[in-house]
This record gives C-alpha cells, structure tokens and sequence, in this order.
C-alpha cells in the first residue's frame, strides 16, 4: 500500500504550514479548513472556471478558491478571487472587468478571520 505524502510543492507545503499556524492563533476554523482542501491529494484538489464564479457571485463580492482558478466562460462583474494559483487566461478574463485576483496569502493579511467570504468548491 502506497504511503500518502501530501503536497509536494514546497510553496504549497509553506502555505498550509502557515495557515495552521494562524488557524491555531486566531482561532479560525475559516483558515483551518481552507489549509484542509489545499492539503487534498493532487487528483481531488479544487479547479474552479470563471463560469463557476460568474454563476455564483455577486458584484464587488469577495471569494476564496483552495485550488486552482481556470479561464474557461465569461466574467462580466468586477469580483475579488483569491486563490491558489490562477491560469494565465483566468487571471486576464478577472482584471479585465475590473475584479482582482490575488493570492490566498494577501487574502489573510487583509481578513484573517474570513468574515464576508464565500468559499467555491
């Protein structure tokens, strides 16, 4: 039976460590279980399309992906998607309607306690 490792990505290791840590300092069960989703095995960890995000938001809302954002359908309201890591053509199809998408680290920095967030899964 193979022995389940985890992430391999140190960057990734270093961000989960990280949100533990401030999840065990805060007190946040919004951290703990993002750092939860992205510790998933690669073949079960989230990929989320624009399409998902425009079917699911509001205006100038903010929302949290533990994994990957894809460019696939359309955007047409400014959002700001905070995620692991953004394809090339999601991070455009997000900045060209005037939304932001920034990572999960500059997320926490600014609201480390989660309030006013939607998690997509």
């Amino acid at each position: 039976m193979v022995k389940r490792t985890g992430p391999t990505n140190p960057i990734l290791k270093k961000l989960i460590e990280d949100l533990r840590e401030k999840a065990i300092k805060t007190q946040s069960n919004f951290l703990r279980d993002i750092a939860e989703k992205l510790n998933k095995p690669r073949r079960q960890r989230i990929e989320v399309n624009i399409a998902h995000i425009e079917r699911y938001t509001k205006k100038d809302e903010t929302v949290i992906v533990p994994g990957v954002v894809l460019g696939y359908g359309e955007l047409s309201k400014p959002v700001t998607v905070s995620a692991w890591k953004f394809s090339g053509p999601a991070r455009e199809k997000i900045e060209k309607v005037k939304g932001k998408a920034i990572s999960i680290e500059e997320l926490v920095k600014k609201n480390p306690r989660g309030t006013n967030l939607k998690i997509l899964c």
